[in-house]
């Protein structure tokens, strides 16, 4: 089996696509799963040893997280889909020909839907389901400010709040290029991040209130600025550290505005809880995916053997959408 495998030299890791790893066998409750594409995160650039959603993975450390493809086997216990069925999923050892995965941890994947399409999909549905709707409780009429808007999960959520019935949808970007582009995925006002007084941007976009609900994949330095620019008992939702991973606290603003600071990763989620979150994202979500009303729009295709340059291309944040590989 071919794979992008991450391996480590004098302390420094890289990839590595071989040619000759033993194909996996599904175990309990799992799927063996042809992978037709595989999505590439921002989260895959750390390149960890070793990360299976807080388990332990055996063999060879295979790089992605997210995929689409075709049921090849089942494992004992699989009975939710049959082989020949199509998927798309947020599982470990993703960049290979096939990988393996919890049943309840896929999606099925919607007629004439390409792979690359399904499989920019399962990260940010899940991810923006659980940041707006689960943890970030949005209301219809409510205003929503994402922080980081041009990246796959922040267009994805831009979709999303507006299919919720939101009543302003904000974008943050340091590109004013980005900015102007995320109009067309249902956004009203874009703030550029540059200017330190952004936060009086959002509130006069908000009738000086300020924003009910932020989303926020930046951090680190951002976070005052988002506490100036939320409404009274708002919340944020700590979705990504892409400005960071630490940073200044105003402990009195926030606690003057009452707001709900809320961190969320799948890193620390059991099987169980991330099951539950599958469930209630296609529930919710599975729908507009079918009807193609909330999509990630393609940037590019690289195969399997330029999958570093797929990584440089995604270093370079150049791109708006999504970058797959294809095995």
């Amino acid at each position: 089996m071919r794979a992008a495998v991450i391996v480590e030299d004098d302390g420094r890791r890289r990839l590595e696509v071989m040619g000759d790893l033993p194909e996996p066998s599904p175990g309990e409750g799992e799927l063996l799963v042809r992978v037709g594409a595989a999505g590439l995160n921002r989260a895959d650039l750390v390149m960890p040893l070793r990360h299976r959603h807080g388990t332990g993975a055996s063999g060879p450390a295979i790089a992605g997280n997210e995929f689409a493809g075709t049921v090849d086997a089942l494992g004992p216990g699989a009975d939710r889909f049959s082989t020949g069925d199509r998927v798309m999923g947020f599982g470990a050892s993703a960049f290979a020909e096939l990988t393996t995965v919890d049943q309840r941890h896929v999606f099925p994947v919607p007629d004439g839907m390409a792979w690359e399409t399904a499989a920019a999909c399962p990260v940010a549905v899940e991810t923006m389901h659980d940041a707006i709707v689960t943890n970030g409780r949005l209301a219809a009429g409510e205003s929503v400010l994402f922080l980081g808007a041009g990246s796959g999960v922040g267009i994805l959520g831009i979709q999303i709040a507006r299919e919720k019935g939101a009543s302003t949808v904000l974008g943050a970007s340091r590109s004013r290029d980005r900015l102007e582009r995320l109009a067309a995925f249902g956004m009203d006002h874009g703030i550029d991040v540059s200017d330190p007084g952004w936060p009086d941007r959002v509130r006069a976009a908000t009738d000086g209130k300020g924003v009910e609900l932020i989303v926020d994949m930046v951090s680190g330095p951002t976070v005052n600025a988002s506490l100036k620019a939320a409404a009274i008992r708002g919340r944020i939702v700590n979705v990504g550290r892409l400005g960071g991973k630490t940073g200044a606290f105003d402990f009195d603003l926030h606690a003057l505005k009452r707001i709900d600071y809320i961190g969320v990763t799948f890193r620390t989620r059991s099987d169980d809880e991330i099951a539950a979150i599958v469930e209630r994202a296609w529930a919710d979500l599975g729908p507009l995916v079918e009807e193609r009303r909330i999509e990630l729009p393609l940037h590019a295709a690289f195969p399997l053997e330029r999958v570093a340059d797929a990584y440089a291309e995604m270093r370079s944040d150049s791109h708006l959408g999504k970058i797959v590989i294809v095995p």
